[in-house]
């Protein structure tokens, strides 16, 4: 649950890759990317090849400089993440901050290690039973003041 729960994220450079590969890596930066199953009729979370263009990976979880080993990070889901299916994504950044790379816990067709993200409601039972008072009064209200003027209107006749 947002707000509530949290997320442990492992990474780790693929070790089929050979040594010094990522000199030219600085930052990593973790972001928290829609399934596409919560991206299906949101254009606003398409994904998109070009990544100045991609609107899959929405909200950031971490940006720390680049270490080859050891790299873990506990993350507490923030309030405002929407409920949705979604996967990790780690990009990888150069000296000049441009993305040069990037891995993500989930498979190429994003079906397999997906996780699910309910969001806090945002309503309370005193903000429901505030709303009811406040209708209530507004239509007591309205009555009231009708009454008045055509009880004023026939003491002026």
């Amino acid at each position: 649950m947002a707000g509530e729960d949290t997320l442990e994220i492992d990474w780790f450079l693929n070790k089929i890759f050979p040594a010094g590969t990522d000199s030219a890596y600085k930052t990593i930066k973790l972001k928290l990317c829609y399934a596409p199953i919560s991206q299906k009729d949101r254009a606003w979370r398409k994904t998109e090849d070009h990544l100045k263009k991609d609107k899959t990976c929405q909200f950031e979880v971490d940006s720390t400089p680049y270490k080859s080993s050891n790299n873990k990070f506990n993350w507490t889901i923030e309030r405002d993440v929407p409920t949705g299916t979604f996967f990790v994504r780690a990009y990888i950044l150069n000296g000049d901050g441009h993305e040069i790379g990037y891995g993500q816990n989930t498979d190429d067709k994003k079906v397999n290690n997906l996780f699910d993200i309910q969001a806090i409601s945002g309503r309370h039972a005193t903000l429901d039973i505030c709303s009811v008072v406040f209708s209530a009064f507004a239509v007591v209200s309205l009555f009231g003041f009708f009454y008045m003027e055509k009880r004023n209107a026939k003491a002026s006749k």
